[in-house]
C-alpha cells in the first residue's frame, strides 16, 4: 500500500466506496487521515462500514474537510456534477482522486538511498491501453526488471507495494481518472490513440481530448509517446515537440512511415521499425506474434516498444518478449489450435468498431457474433466480408444481425455451445474461429468476461480425450 502523505490528523471525505474508493480510504487512513466515506448505494455503504470505514453523508463535515476524494464513476462536471461535489466546490474544499494522491505520495525519503529511483509509465488512449500496459509489464518481467501493473488495470493504484530500487510502475489511466487528478507526474506518458468515447461525461470530443491531454500538460513527462494516426495525436505531438530533431517526443503510427522526426516507431505491413534522426535503428516482424494480431495490436506494440526503449530495454530483448506475450483475456486472445484451426476469443469486442478491428486481423474466419445489439452502422463489419467464410449468430439480436449481413453466409445458432460446435465442425485447417460479438453480453451473460469464458470452455470440450 502507498500511504497517502500530507493529511495526517486532517478530515478527508471519500465519495464512492467501491473498489477504488475503499483503496483510497485505506491508504488515507494508513497515512494518518481521519477518513469519512459516502456512497449513494446502500449496499455499498454497508459493505464499506463492514470493512471499517466511517460512513456519513459528508455534507455536515464540509466545513472542516481538508479534501474530498472522488471515485472515477462519480460525475464531477458533465452531464451534471454530483451534488456533494458541487457542495464541496461551493465550500472551497479541494477535490482530487486516487491518481492525484498517488503521484503526491509516491516518493519518500527512502528514495535517496536508491541507486536507480523508481519510474512511472502512464498509458492512456481510447483503445489499446490495457494491452499496451500489459505488454510493457510483460517485457519488463521477461527482462528481469521489478515492475507492478495498476490503475485502470490490475490493482487500484494505492494498493500497490511501495516501489523498490529501479522498479517500474505501469499505469493504465482512463479519461475519468485523468480529468480530476490534481497531480500527474509520470516519467513516461503514452497516448495510444483517440476516437470518440464517453462524450456525455466530457461534454463532447473537445472535453474528452482535453482530459487525455492533461497527462502531458500537467506535469510534463520526460518522454512522451504519442500515437499520431488521428489529428488530435498529431496536434499534441506538435505542441510538445521542440522541433524535428526533438527526441523527447516519440511519434507512433500503425500504417505510416515516420522517418523525418527525431524519434519514431511505426508499423507497416506488420513490420515494426524504430527510426532516430532519419536512420533506422531496429526492425522486426510482428505478424507471427499470436498475442498481437492485426493492425490495432501492431499500434499497441509500437507504443509499448517506444516506452520500453525509453526505459533502456534493448530491441532484441523486446522482440523476444513480444513473442511470448499471450495477449489479454477476451481481447484477440489466442486460445488453442486444434487440427490446424485457430480459436480466438475477442469477447471484449462489444461494438461494431472493435469487432471490425478483430475481423481485420485474421483471414478465413468462422465468425461467432451477436448478443444485445447497440445502435450504430454496421458498414465496418461489411467491409471485412472478404475475411469471413461464415458467420454463426447467437443471442438476442441474432435474427436482426442476420438480416444485415448482406453477402456473408450465416447461420443462426442462438447459443455459444451450438455456435462453437458448428463452426469447429465446418472449419478447415488454416481457418480461425473468432468470437467477436459486436454486441453487449447482457442478454445471455452477466458481462463480456463470462461470455468469453463460455467460449473458452466450449473450445476445451473440442479437444480429444
Amino acid at each position: 500500500m502507498i500511504p497517502v502523505q500530507g493529511y495526517a490528523g486532517r478530515k478527508v471525505g471519500v465519495l464512492g466506496l467501491g473498489r477504488t474508493g475503499l483503496s483510497a480510504a485505506r491508504a488515507l487512513a494508513e497515512g494518518g487521515a481521519d477518513v469519512i466515506g459516502w456512497d449513494d448505494s446502500e449496499t455499498t455503504r454497508d459493505a464499506a462500514a463492514g470493512a471499517g470505514v466511517a460512513v456519513s453523508r459528508l455534507t455536515r463535515e464540509l466545513d472542516d474537510m481538508a479534501l474530498l476524494v472522488v471515485s472515477p464513476g462519480v460525475p464531477h462536471l458533465y452531464p451534471e456534477p454530483h451534488p456533494l461535489i458541487a457542495a464541496a466546490q461551493e465550500a472551497g474544499v479541494p477535490v482530487d482522486n486516487d491518481i492525484g494522491l498517488f503521484f503526491r505520495s509516491l516518493a519518500t525519503g527512502e528514495w535517496d538511498r536508491f541507486a536507480s529511483p523508481p519510474r512511472v509509465v502512464a498509458v492512456t488512449g481510447s483503445n489499446g491501453k490495457s494491452t499496451t500496459c500489459a505488454l510493457i509489464h510483460h517485457v519488463l518481467r521477461e527482462a528481469g526488471k521489478p515492475t507492478q501493473l495498476a490503475g485502470n488495470i490490475g490493482r487500484p493504484i494505492l494498493d500497490i507495494d511501495p516501489p523498490g530500487d529501479g522498479e517500474v510502475i505501469v499505469l493504465e489511466l482512463s479519461s475519468y481518472q485523468l480529468e480530476l487528478a490534481r497531480a500527474l507526474t509520470p516519467d513516461i506518458g503514452v497516448l495510444t490513440n483517440l476516437t470518440p468515447d464517453h462524450l456525455d461525461r466530457h461534454g463532447g470530443i473537445g472535453g474528452y481530448f482535453a482530459a487525455k491531454r492533461r497527462l502531458f500538460a500537467e506535469g510534463g513527462p520526460d518522454r512522451a509517446v504519442i500515437g499520431i494516426d488521428e489529428k488530435e495525436g498529431r496536434f499534441l505531438a506538435g505542441q510538445l515537440s521542440q522541433g524535428k530533431s526533438d527526441v523527447a517526443v516519440i511519434r507512433v503510427s500503425s500504417g505510416r512511415k515516420l522517418a523525418d522526426h527525431g524519434w519514431a516507431v511505426f508499423a507497416r505491413k506488420g513490420f515494426l521499425s524504430e527510426y532516430r534522426k532519419g536512420r533506422q535503428v531496429a526492425s522486426f516482424d510482428m505478424r507471427p506474434m499470436r498475442g498481437l494480431p492485426g493492425a490495432h495490436n501492431h499500434q499497441n506494440g509500437c507504443a509499448a516498444y517506444a516506452a520500453l526503449r525509453c526505459l533502456g530495454i534493448a530491441p532484441r530483448l523486446i522482440e523476444d518478449a513480444f513473442q511470448t506475450f499471450r495477449g489479454l483475456a477476451h481481447r484477440s486472445q489466442f486460445i488453442a489450435e486444434i487440427d490446424g484451426v485457430a480459436f480466438v476469443n475477442d469477447s471484449k469486442a462489444t461494438n461494431v468498431d472493435a469487432a471490425a478491428k478483430a475481423l481485420g486481423a485474421f483471414a478465413n474466419i468462422r465468425w461467432i457474433a451477436g448478443g444485445r445489439g447497440k445502435d450504430g452502422a454496421i458498414e465496418p463489419l461489411l467491409a471485412c466480408s472478404g475475411n469471413i467464410r461464415k458467420a454463426y449468430l447467437i443471442g438476442e439480436n441474432a435474427e436482426q444481425l442476420a438480416r444485415t449481413l448482406t453477402g456473408i453466409e450465416h447461420e443462426i445458432c442462438e447459443t455459444m455451445e451450438a455456435a462453437v460446435a458448428r463452426a469447429a465442425g465446418e472449419a478447415d485447417p488454416g481457418d480461425t474461429v473468432l468470437l467477436a460479438p459486436a454486441a453487449a453480453s447482457f442478454d445471455q451473460y452477466r458481462d463480456f468476461e463470462a461470455r468469453g469464458d463460455d467460449f473458452v470452455a466450449q473450445v476445451a470440450r473440442l479437444r480429444p480425450g
